[in-house]
C-alpha cells in the first residue's frame, strides 16, 4: 500500500521518484517471497524472513567474538588460539590468578614436577631417524604437519617453508608434492607421497620411477612419506575441481588443467602389506638412502598388525610411522568421516607403539604423531605416551594468523592462509608470517623444555607415561601408565598378548593380505 501511495505521488510529481526505489525494490522482493518454492520461511514471513538468514550466515562471528569464553571454541579454544598467537608474536603468554579450568574435572590432566629439577643446555630437542640410512636426519621434536599447496595459498607455503629454515625444523609437503615455493627458502622438508603420486606420477596416475628419483635426490628433501590415510577423512579418497586448478598446481602435481585432479582412495603400487614394505624399500634406494615412512591413522587393528607381520616376515621395516589421530583436520571432508571414521591420536599412537614394542623393533622405527597438538604440554603428553616427535598443522595455521573461520574449503580465507585467490592470499605477508611461525616454535619447545626441566628429565625422550597423571573421578586419580594399556618387548612373538585386542586380531592379521583370516 505504501508504495503504491508513493507511485502516486510520484507521478504527480509531488514526490521526487528517488523514494520510490527503495519500497518499490521491497515490494518486488516480498512478492517473489510469497511465489518462490524454496524456502518455507520467506512464503510465510516475505521480508522479515531474510532476517533469518542473515543472522544464521553471521551466527558463527557473534557466537566466536560476542559469547565465546576462553574455553569455548570448536575445534580449538579461544584459550588455545590465543596462546599461539602471544607466541608468534612475542607477546607476552603468561596467566595471572590462577588456572580457568576445574581441575576436579574427569579427564584433567598434568605432568608431575620433581623435588629435583634438570637444567637442560637447549630447547632444541632433536631425534635422529633412519639412523642406519645413508642420509638419515636429525629432526626437531616439533614440526609442521602435511598441508599442500593448493589447499593453502602460495604466500602461506613460503612462510611455513622460510620459518621451518630459520627454526631448523622440518615441513611436510603434503600429498600435492615439492612446489616453487617449497623450494624458495630451503627449509628441510618431508615429501609426502599419497595415491596420487603427485610429482612423480605417469599421466595414467601410476608411479614414476624416474620422476620420482629426480625430486627425491634433492638435498632439501630429506624425508620420504607414504601417505595411506589421513585423520580428517581415513579411507577416503579426494577431488580438487578442474575449475580450482591452476597452471602452478598443474606444474607441481604433474597434471593436466582443464581436468578433475583425482585422489585415489587406494594406492596403486601395491595391494597387501609385503608390497606396500617392498614399496618402501624401492623408494629409500631411488631417494639415494633417505629415511622412509608411512602416514596413517590407524583404522582395523589387523591391517596394522599384518603390516607388522610383514615387517618379521621380509626384514623391511621402515624408518618412521607418522600417527594421524581422527581428530585432526586441515582436509574438508564429509561429517561422517570428521566425527565418526578413525581412531583418535591417542589410542592410534598407543597401538603402534604397542605392535612394536611387541614385535621388538619399537628401536628401530621412530614415531611421529599429529592431531591437535599446539601447546607445549601436547607435546610433553604425546611424547610421554608413545611418540619421538609430533606435528602440527592447525597450531602452525594459526601462527600465520588463520582464525578459525572454518572457511578453508571455500576458497574465501579470510586471512589469506587457505586459499588461491591471489587477492585473499596477497594479505599474508610472508617476512612477517615467517617469523611468527619461527616464533611460535622456539617459544613451544622453549615451554617444553621447561616442562621436562621440571619433570626432572635430561631430555624429550626420557618422557614416559609414568610422568602423566589424569582425574579419573572427583576422588580418583591414576598415572597413564596404568590408564593405558602396553605390551613388553617381544610379547607378540612370544605370544604374550596380554590384552584382548591383540589376543583377538594379532592371530588373524596377515602378512599377505589386508583382509583378516577369519
Amino acid at each position: 500500500m505504501l508504495t503504491v501511495v508513493l507511485l502516486a505521488l510520484a507521478s504527480t510529481h509531488a514526490l521526487n521518484w528517488a523514494w520510490v526505489v527503495i519500497p518499490l525494490a521491497l515490494s518486488v522482493l516480498g512478492i517473489h517471497d510469497l511465489v518462490q518454492r524454496r524456502h518455507a520461511v520467506l512464503r510465510n514471513y516475505p521480508l522479515i524472513g531474510h532476517f533469518r538468514f542473515m543472522f544464521e550466515s553471521i551466527r558463527p562471528e557473534l557466537r566466536q567474538y560476542f559469547f565465546e569464553d576462553e574455553m569455548d571454541g570448536r575445534p580449538f579454544s579461544r584459550k588455545k588460539r590465543s596462546i599461539v598467537y602471544q607466541r608468534a608474536k612475542a607477546e607476552v603468554d603468561s596467566r595471572p590468578f590462577g588456572t580457568e579450568l576445574d581441575m576436579q574435572q574427569a579427564g584433567h590432566e598434568w605432568i608431575g614436577h620433581s623435588l629435583s629439577p634438570t637444567k637442560i643446555a637447549s630447547h632444541d630437542f632433536r631425534v635422529t631417524v633412519g639412523a642406519d640410512r645413508a642420509q638419515p636426519y636429525s629432526m626437531s621434536v616439533f614440526n609442521v604437519s602435511a598441508m599442500s599447496f593448493g589447499s593453502l595459498s602460495a604466500n602461506a607455503i613460503r612462510a611455513l617453508n622460510q620459518g621451518a629454515k630459520k627454526g631448523n625444523f622440518a615441513h611436510d609437503t603434503g600429498e600435492g608434492s615439492v612446489s616453487e615455493y617449497h623450494r624458495e627458502f630451503g627449509g628441510d622438508l618431508v615429501w609426502q607421497i599419497a595415491s596420487g603420486y603427485f610429482g612423480c606420477r605417469n599421466a595414467d596416475g601410476s608411479f614414476n620411477e624416474e620422476k620420482f628419483t629426480a625430486q627425491a635426490q634433492s638435498p632439501q628433501i630429506k624425508m620420504i612419506e607414504v601417505k595411506l590415510s589421513q585423520g580428517a577423512k581415513p579411507g577416503h579418497g579426494g577431488v580438487l575441481p578442474a575449475a580450482k586448478i591452476t597452471p602452478e598446481i598443474a606444474a607441481t602435481r604433474g597434471i593436466p588443467m582443464g581436468v578433475d585432479c583425482i585422489s585415489p582412495a587406494v594406492h596403486s603400487s601395491f595391494s597387501n602389506p609385503i608390497g606396500l614394505l617392498e614399496f618402501i624399500e624401492k623408494l629409500r634406494g631411488l631417494s639415494g638412502g633417505k629415511p622412509v615412512g608411512i602416514k596413517l591413522c590407524v583404522g582395523h587393528p589387523w591391517e596394522f598388525f599384518g603390516i607388522a607381520k610383514a615387517m618379521l616376515k621380509t626384514g623391511i621395516v621402515p624408518d618412521f610411522i607418522t600417527v594421524d589421530g581422527s581428530e585432526g583436520g586441515t582436509g574438508a571432508a564429509p561429517l561422517e568421516f570428521v566425527d565418526h571414521v578413525g581412531m583418535p591420536l591417542q589410542e592410534g599412537l598407543v597401538m603402534v607403539h604397542n605392535t612394536l614394542v611387541g614385535i621388538g623393533l619399537r628401536d628401530k622405527v621412530k614415531i611421529g604423531a599429529s592431531g591437535k597438538i599446539v601447546t607445549a604440554f601436547d607435546v610433553a603428553r604425546t611424547l610421554a605416551l608413545g611418540a619421538d616427535w609430533c606435528n602440527s598443522a592447525r597450531g602452525f595455521m594459526f601462527a600465520l594468523g588463520c582464525i578459525q573461520s572454518q572457511s578453508c574449503h571455500t576458497d574465501r580465507c579470510p586471512t589469506g592462509v587457505a586459499t588461491q585467490n591471489a587477492h585473499r592470499a596477497r594479505a599474508l605477508v610472508v617476512p612477517d608470517k615467517a617469523e611468527r611461525v619461527h616464533r611460535f616454535h622456539q617459544s613451544t619447545l622453549h615451554a617444553l623444555q621447561e616442562l621436562v626441566q621440571a619433570a626432572g628429565l635430561p631430555h624429550t625422550s626420557a618422557l614416559r607415561p609414568h610422568h602423566i597423571v589424569r582425574r579419573i573421578n572427583d576422588h580418583e586419580i591414576q598415572l597413564m601408565s596404568n590408564v593405558l594399556k602396553y605390551l613388553q618387548p617381544n610379547d607378540l612373538v612370544d605370544g604374550n598378548y596380554r590384552y584382548r585386542v591383540y589376543e583377538k586380531f594379532w592371530p588373524i592379521a596377515r602378512a599377505e593380505s589386508f583382509h583378516p583370516e577369519f
